[in-house]
């Protein structure tokens, strides 16, 4: 056998924490080979998305290698010089970040971001690299593959975003790609194209690959081999099915049970009740491209509503449309049966505190300069007009009521909390206006399991103390049977079904909703390749994969 294309030996790594060196890694050992994929999974916190970047020869600020060695082609990654690094990172080693909001320059162009590595390191010129990043949007099944790079990246969805920065990572066809959760931010379907592109292009360029995910079913169709970690030390490691069948460990053994949080069913409408939101025959567009049309949901008292679909079916636009963000070209929005202004510049006080959002990706929408409580005192100071020890207590109160302890966390950073943590204080900022409507857009995607859980819990709880309505903004099934009442599908900006939520997993349905339903992914390493078979793709690059 040839050497090892990666070989970590003793891996530790410590982190600053109050001017004190603390552990995150504790020894841990890596292997990988040419072609292979290696599944990282853990809780958050475990330490996966150090150990891919530890594999670059990489650290974050305020963190550093100790102790261990870490060789890459027989290169030592810890004592090579600045212009080796260089040499190897975008060309022979690339990163495929977890948020691509915050990855991409928003000030150039997606095509000039995706062609700059394979110009700087010489791998091809400019216009054939433009040429190869056409090629790699079609394989990974960007719509528009001709045209969309040369949009900015706030021009495209979340999921295209994501698919667009995979396709970068790809474009200098390295021989070691990180990917750290990447398709957390794709619907069912989009996920499926995307595994698939992924897996086919490890295969075709022989290329070795570290997997970070919390998403167990989804590792289960691309690792070889899985290794877990809980909080920085290896808990084991095993080929992918034997380590799906026959875990060893009471932790791993944890992490592979079903989760069991779901809302019980609530009581029926009373006919006639006033929606505290309600969406009426809405059209909206960007610029001339029509992006909804004839849209129609209430939302009532109490109640979550999950909306579904693919990346770009309209679903976060609806969500601009209500909080007066992009006003609709058509129909209206009522709220406690009077109409609002169709732009928020046009509304009162009151109407906007009454619907806040929660975002997907807590890095990017909390301010990384300012303290947690500075970050949740400027709505109170807005919709409230409280100051002095009367702000002090409320941003307590609200901390306490996401469960976070006031003297901990006021004066930390954002950079300083978990994910979980980042994301509970995104839900006390939407709580300090004191709505009676909040949107949640992909509040758990980002989350493992456990944590996602804990985040379901304390918005189901808030929900019942506060008469809070939500909509539930989301590709991932398992949370819509897990804290929906009724459910909206939408597909290339219309509703196409809504119902309640026990309707909606019980034949028969509309042929699209019955295609996300069988996309959800399976703890099945041969699930994926069943699937495409099934679908008659053998190759995602040359077939698309039925939309209906």
């Amino acid at each position: 056998m040839s050497d090892p294309l990666v070989k970590i030996r003793g891996l530790k790594l410590e982190g600053r924490s109050d001017e004190m060196w603390m552990p995150i890694i504790n020894g841990v050992d890596l292997t990988l080979n040419r072609g292979e994929v290696l599944g990282l999974i853990g809780e958050s916190g475990a330490g996966k998305s150090t150990l891919g970047l530890a594999a670059m020869g990489y650290t974050r600020d305020g963190v550093r290698i100790s102790e261990g060695s870490v060789e890459f082609d027989g290169i030592d990654l810890l004592t090579a010089s600045a212009a080796v690094k260089r040499g190897l990172l975008g060309k022979r080693i690339a990163y495929v970040a977890q948020s691509a909001a915050a990855s991409f320059n928003p000030a150039h162009k997606i095509i000039d971001q995706h062609t700059e590595a394979p110009t700087q390191h010489g791998v091809m010129g400019r216009n054939e690299s433009v040429d190869d990043g056409i090629t790699l949007y079609n394989k990974l099944r960007l719509p528009n593959p001709e045209t969309i790079g040369f949009r900015y990246p706030h021009q495209v969805s979340g999921g295209q975003l994501q698919r667009a920065m995979t396709a970068m990572a790809m474009s200098c066809r390295p021989d070691l790609i990180i990917f750290d959760e990447p398709t957390t931010a794709l619907d069912v379907t989009t996920q499926i194209e995307v595994l698939a592109s992924i897996r086919e292009i490890v295969e075709e360029y022989d290329t070795a690959a570290i997997y970070i995910t919390h998403d167990l079913a989804v590792v289960a169709q691309m690792a070889d081999n899985i290794k877990v970690l809980l909080k920085g030390d290896e808990v084991e490691t095993a080929d992918t099915r034997t380590m799906l069948s026959k875990p060893q460990e009471e932790y791993t053994k944890s992490l592979w049970a079903v989760r069991s949080f779901e809302r019980p069913a609530k009581p029926a409408i009373n006919t006639g009740a006033t929606p505290v939101v309600s969406i009426q025959n809405v059209d909206a567009a960007y610029g001339t491209v029509k992006v909804l049309e004839d849209v129609s949901f209430d939302i009532h008292e109490g109640r979550t509503v999950a909306v579904v679909g693919e990346s770009g079916s309209g679903k976060s636009t609806t969500a601009r449309c209500i909080t007066g963000l992009l006003p609709p070209t058509k129909g209206q929005i009522l709220f406690d049966g009077q109409v609002l202004p169709a732009s928020y510049k046009a509304r009162d006080k009151f109407q906007l505190r009454q619907a806040q959002m929660i975002y997907q990706m807590a890095d990017t929408a909390l301010n990384p300069r300012m303290s947690i409580g500075k970050i949740i005192e400027r709505p109170v100071q807005f919709y409230m007009g409280l100051s002095g020890k009367a702000l002090r207590q409320r941003v307590d109160e609200l901390l306490e009521q996401i469960e976070l302890e006031p003297d901990k966390y006021f004066n930390r950073l954002p950079s300083e909390l978990s994910g979980g943590q980042k994301q509970r204080i995104g839900i006390a900022r939407a709580l300090a206006a004191e709505p009676k409507f909040i949107i949640c857009d992909e509040v758990t995607s980002a989350l493992d399991q456990l944590v996602a859980e804990g985040i379901l819990r304390l918005l189901a709880d808030l929900q019942d103390k506060l008469s809070l309505s939500y909509m539930f903004i989301t590709h991932d099934l398992a949370t819509v049977r897990a804290i929906s009442d009724e459910v909206v599908v939408m597909k290339d900006g219309r509703v196409i079904e809504q119902s309640a939520k026990a309707e909606m997993f019980q034949p028969p349905h509309h042929a699209y909703t019955d295609l996300l339903l069988s996309s959800v992914p399976e703890m099945d390493p041969d699930w994926l390749t069943n699937l495409l078979n099934e679908r008659g793709v053998d190759n995602i690059g040359d077939a698309a994969v039925d939309k209906m």
